[in-house]
């Protein structure tokens, strides 16, 4: 991002640009973690039983997601949030480089308790949290920092991808439920329905409603797009399962 600092005196971001840029930060490196469980699940996780199973694979697939989490100043001190407004991270006493990686980590490590931090950069005066005060760091102004837009624009297609991503997948799991498929099996036997529809020929892209299953027991609500020859229409179904057994229809409207 940067390949030389101007030989300028360089001034203290304010707290203000410190908080923007851990929301940022926070918002982003949130959305990665979840990212990376809804990988480790898989699809089919609305048909899994085993809730310690699943429980097991959140856990694991969120140990690599703290890392790049804690990592995040990595890039000679600036995080995505800093980027975004125009800061970066530097050694206390050599304001010329960044600190290393493993101050950087540590650093951030201490965001585990970011009330603690958050009391000590607002009510010191030296503009440092705990993090910085351990490990010798400061954060300044970024002299060398490009326009608004091009720090913008990152932030936007982030969000953009983040937000699409999970709704596909959320999708895509729906759609993979054994609640859903038997939804539909019951829908293509519905004379009704197909004499609404003037035949049917797909479904929407996106079901909506919900699977919850509980100690075995499961109860399934869920929305259905019916795309017809003639006309399109919405299918509730309501199902319900017991343990070791399977999806059960109980109501189609």
């Amino acid at each position: 991002m940067l390949d030389s600092i101007p030989e300028q005196p360089l001034v203290k971001a304010s707290i203000g640009r410190r908080i923007g840029a851990f929301l940022i930060d926070h918002v982003a490196m949130t959305f990665l973690i979840v990212a990376l469980v809804f990988a480790a699940l898989g699809t089919n996780f609305m048909n899994e039983e085993g809730v310690f199973k699943m429980i097991g694979t959140m856990f694991l697939a969120m140990i690599p997601g703290m890392f790049l989490y804690m990592s995040k100043d990595a890039i000679r001190g600036i995080s995505i949030g800093k980027w975004v407004m125009g800061i970066m991270v530097r050694n206390e006493h050599d304001t010329s480089s960044p600190p290393t990686f493993a101050r950087l980590l540590g650093r951030n490590l201490l965001l585990v308790i970011w009330p603690v931090e958050f009391l000590v950069l607002v009510t010191g005066n030296d503009m440092k949290r705990l993090g910085d005060r351990v490990f010798h760091t400061m954060v300044f102004n970024n002299p060398a920092k490009p326009g608004k837009l091009p720090r913008i624009l990152p932030l936007i297609a982030i969000a953009v991808i983040a937000i699409g991503g999970i709704i596909l997948f959320a999708g895509s799991a729906m759609k993979n439920s054994d609640a859903y498929k038997v939804s539909v099996a019951a829908i293509e036997q519905n004379d009704q329905i197909i004499q609404e529809t003037g035949g049917i020929k797909g479904y929407g892209m996106m079901p909506t409603g919900n699977i919850n299953i509980s100690n075995g027991y499961g109860q399934a609500q869920l929305n259905i797009t019916v795309l017809g020859n003639e006309q399109d229409i919405t299918v509730s179904t309501y199902l319900e399962k017991a343990p070791g057994g399977e999806w059960k229809l109980i109501e189609l409207y």
